[in-house]
């Protein structure tokens, strides 16, 4: 994988928002404020619009541009969580122009803790990280497959994790004022969680 790589997944995620924003406001409007399709879509086409004024660059460099022009796009929740996310991946390869499928699970694990960190979320508190945990742990254990591989992997953990979800009381954000009405609904942020690892997924098998 080269930075090149690593600007299709991103790319691909963004026509994935598109095509999920009005199903993930949908969601959102059952325990939120029904605008997180909105807010995805927006933010993924904001690092589409980047990357249109950017010549080459390393992992690093696009993962970096991704974080800055996704948090200038979306001023949400999602906005610093994912900026967090990328800027931790991008550190992670730092200082490298071409990955190995070994470093795979160590970009979604560098992801995951970052969202993690800035979040303050555990697992189980029907979050986004209830998606992106068990990503995490099924891209660290597909270690030594392909990257597409070990990202399939996650995007399945992630759904199932997505899932779960509707079965969980949220602690954290609007949903949390909800409380026992908050179960019987999947968290939106988990579901694009999962959709945003597939399209990863799909973009490596692809190349």
């Amino acid at each position: 994988m080269d930075g090149s790589d690593i600007k299709a997944m991103m790319l691909a995620v963004a026509d994935a928002m598109d095509a999920a924003r009005d199903e993930l406001c949908a969601l959102d409007g059952e325990i939120g404020d029904a605008d997180h399709g909105v807010a995805m879509s927006g933010g993924f086409n904001a690092v589409r619009k980047a990357f249109s004024s950017m010549e080459g660059g390393s992992p690093t460099e696009v993962y970096n541009t991704s974080a800055k022009a996704f948090l200038n796009a979306v001023g949400a929740s999602s906005g610093p969580l994912y900026a967090t996310a990328f800027m931790r991946a991008g550190m992670s390869v730092k200082g490298r122009d071409v990955l190995t499928d070994n470093d795979a699970p160590t970009l979604i694990a560098a992801m995951t803790e970052g969202i993690a960190h800035r979040g303050k979320a555990s697992p189980g508190d029907k979050t986004m990280l209830d998606a992106w945990q068990p990503a995490a742990n099924a891209a660290m254990a597909a270690q030594g497959q392909t990257a597409a591989k070990v990202f399939e992997a996650a995007a399945q953990a992630a759904d199932a994790g997505a899932e779960a979800t509707a079965d969980m009381e949220a602690k954290l954000g609007r949903a949390a004022r909800l409380g026992a009405r908050s179960i019987g609904h999947k968290d939106p942020g988990a579901t694009s969680a999962a959709l945003m690892l597939q399209a990863m997924a799909n973009a490596l098998a692809d190349r």
